[in-house]
């Protein structure tokens, strides 16, 4: 049996307790130190300040419940949506299927970054916005794999005896397809994760995602990144800890697509 790495899981851990920790504790990410700036880490603070005299221990925390934020929010529209249309789609076939197939191939044409940047453009900057430009683009992977199991269950024997019995199909559809296809979707949503905290940090690094004074990890290695030489540790933090959390996330992925992998016959 393949064990989930217990280290992804401390990651993730830290990822959602430093998300809480602004509901636990009283952090301080906007408040302006003059006599601060672009001070190293010392004992009083451990990850020192930024350009502006903002300890950075606080801002990253702060930017840690944003990322969460915005993952969990476009995981979850994302996995809804594509999930109800790719079954529909491919569950009712025909005309409706073909449709569904051309939309998703104009979304797959663009890179999704770029079509989230355009979004976002379009929209203006935000944290709404972001979401969004995201959950626009993320519902397409989650519809082209629904659709695929779908059409690869819905001539077994239990669907069709199902609607040989007279069964209503939003019944079928909830209760002989999704939950078969739930293993599948549930692994595609954890790399999801993945791709939505680097994507939000790449729009908040190009100044399209979350505005100053809110804190996000792609905005404070922004900011950083003009005083790489004379205060690294502005970008390494944010840097480290975006780094981290996208690895643990990605591991645990591909840990569960081993373990609900179905076609081995086994469920480890």
């Amino acid at each position: 049996m393949k064990r989930i790495p217990v280290l992804s899981l401390v990651i993730l851990a830290l990822w959602l307790l430093m998300a809480l920790s602004g509901l636990l504790v009283s952090l301080q990410p906007f408040d302006v130190r003059l006599e601060r700036i672009l001070a190293r880490p010392d004992w009083n603070e451990w990850l020192g300040y930024d350009d502006l005299g903002r300890p950075i221990l606080d801002r990253l925390l702060a930017g840690a419940g944003t990322s969460m934020r915005v993952a969990l929010l476009v995981i979850a529209v994302s996995v809804v949506t594509g999930s109800l249309i790719g079954t529909v789609s491919g569950y009712v076939g025909g005309w409706v299927d073909r449709i569904v197939v051309r939309i998703i191939d104009v979304f797959l044409a663009f890179p999704g970054i770029l079509l989230a940047i355009a979004l976002a453009g379009i929209m203006g900057p935000g944290i709404d916005n972001v979401v969004f430009a995201l959950a626009a683009v993320g519902w397409v992977g989650f519809a082209r794999l629904a659709r695929a199991q779908v059409l690869s269950l819905r001539q077994r024997d239990h669907v069709c005896a199902a609607i040989a019995l007279g069964t209503r199909h939003w019944r079928i559809v909830f209760r002989h397809l999704l939950p078969l296809i739930g293993a599948p979707l549930i692994v595609e949503a954890t790399f999801g994760i993945a791709g939505i905290v680097i994507a939000e940090a790449g729009l908040s690094f190009l100044g399209l995602g979350v505005q100053a004074p809110d804190a996000s990890w792609g905005s404070m290695i922004r900011d950083g990144a003009r005083y790489m030489l004379v205060a690294p540790h502005m970008v390494l933090a944010p840097g480290i800890a975006l780094m981290l959390v996208v690895l643990a996330v990605n591991m645990l992925g591909d840990r569960l697509r081993d373990r609900l992998d179905v076609r081995s016959g086994v469920m480890e």
